[in-house]
């Protein structure tokens, strides 16, 4: 491909090594990329409040594509600037199908992130669970809500849990049962979570409404991920780049794969022009 103008990254298990650390040799190939004039923008399943910690080993402060595509952010400004939620109904629909599917798994746990306005916004109004939630990973700081409640109001991510299967099965189980036109179905851990954005919304969206607001083609874009949630951008990227440690699904998708995120592997091909 041409010199790449626009790099759009996923976070975890891609920009980040597994010590949740943007390497130095990373972060000086993103420097001279910047100072060319190119623009970075990250790609993830997080949501804007899980943002800073990485957003200060970076050169820059850039447009953030957060919760699957479901949130455009610009990490500068601190300012959420789009949105594309599931409405209720949406919401009801979308569990009450889970929860029979998935019946004879012990059905499924239920939480859901809103995007408020801010990334600093109290973490309790953005991330609530119902009361048979199982975490996947510590929390300390969250909301909790019956589940009529829960899904009474728009969400930007619906999350999920059945703690006796992992996410690869609840996916297989549940994608039949939940088609593209009721929502959009994806997973970036294995550990039995499924995250659920409104139908057609993934990272893709976003990147390619900043690629349209900078006017960079398509063909002067380059991704890189890890999971079956960048499944979409490196699809629609001129060059999608599947990190060594990546899913198999998402190298069989990839136009290449790179080394691993511990092996710098974003940087082994960006330096192929910067």
């Amino acid at each position: 491909m041409k010199r790449p103008l626009l790099v759009g990254s996923d976070i975890d298990g891609t920009l980040i090594t597994t010590a949740d650390r943007v390497s130095p040799r990373t972060r000086e190939c993103l420097s001279r990329f910047i100072d060319a004039g190119g623009v970075l923008a990250l790609a993830t399943g997080r949501p804007p409040r899980w943002l800073l910690p990485v957003l200060e080993q970076l050169p820059v402060r850039p447009m953030a594509v957060c919760a699957n595509g479901a949130v455009l952010y610009d990490s500068a400004a601190d300012r959420i600037i789009d949105t594309h939620p599931l409405l209720p109904d949406q919401l009801r629909a979308i569990v009450d199908t889970a929860r029979s599917v998935l019946a004879d798994d012990g059905g499924v746990g239920v939480a859901v992130e809103r995007a408020g306005t801010s990334a600093f916004d109290p973490q309790p109004e953005l991330f609530i669970i119902a009361p048979e939630w199982a975490h996947a990973w510590p929390a300390i700081d969250f909301g909790e809500a019956d589940e009529d409640d829960l899904l009474a109001a728009p969400a930007i991510k619906l999350l999920l849990r059945n703690e006796a299967l992992d996410s690869a099965d609840m996916y297989r189980r549940l994608a039949p049962a939940i088609p593209p036109e009721m929502a959009h179905l994806t997973y970036s851990v294995s550990e039995g979570l499924l995250e659920v954005a409104a139908p057609d919304i993934t990272k893709a969206v976003g990147l390619r409404e900043i690629a349209r607001t900078l006017g960079i083609p398509a063909e002067r874009v380059i991704c890189f991920g890890d999971m079956p949630n960048d499944t979409e951008m490196l699809r629609w990227a001129g060059t999608g780049i599947a990190m060594g440690n990546a899913a198999p699904e998402l190298k069989d998708i990839a136009d290449e794969s790179t080394a691993t995120n511990d092996e710098d592997g974003l940087a082994a091909v960006l330096e192929r022009w910067y």
